[in-house]
């Protein structure tokens, strides 16, 4: 990635990516492990708010496990609307390590990765997501459920949901 095409990030921008959020488990996805406070989130679509390009398909809205005042998105799933940069590095407040992700589209860093977590986090009450998106990065826009009446939740997600979402975002991204 050239970062001359990544946008200069101010100090309000991109504060919060050395803490990590409410998302900590590295179970693989069940929807009967799946904490009940969760299941009644909405599914999000998330763009990225630079270049409206699709990011993905299975966002939950959030928050900071450091300081619950701070909102995010998070996914259970690797993202095809981003790419991982840089190196990893460890966060301020805990072991955590994480690697900052860039949208595919504009080459702005919109989240990260947890892509180590620490025993600490781990314990923590968590909705199993490792990818974080920064509510200032993204837009999101709640799916509909399969009547187009009612906000998609993620307790009517299947495991399919997650394998075949991946496939139509390559589509959209490829077909742009």
């Amino acid at each position: 990635m050239n970062s001359q095409n990544v946008l200069p990030s101010n100090s309000n921008t991109h504060h919060n990516r050395n803490h990590h959020y409410h998302n900590l488990s590295r179970s693989s996805y069940n929807n009967n492990s799946l904490h009940s406070s969760f299941k009644s989130k909405s599914v999000c679509q998330l763009n990225c708010r630079y270049c409206q390009g699709v990011l993905c398909r299975r966002g939950m809205k959030a928050i900071l496990l450091a300081d619950t005042r701070v909102e995010l998105y998070s996914t259970d799933a690797a993202p095809i609307g981003v790419q991982l940069v840089a190196n990893d590095y460890v966060t301020r407040n805990c072991l955590c390590q994480i690697r900052d992700v860039a949208c595919l589209g504009c080459g702005n860093v919109v989240g990260y990765h947890v892509t180590q977590p620490c025993e600490v986090c781990m314990s923590a009450c968590n909705n199993g997501h490792f990818w974080m998106f920064h509510n200032d990065s993204v837009r999101a826009k709640e799916r509909m459920d399969s009547t187009g009446q009612k906000p998609l939740l993620w307790a009517q997600l299947s495991y399919h949901d997650k394998a075949s979402n991946t496939y139509d975002d390559e589509c959209e991204i490829l077909c742009r």
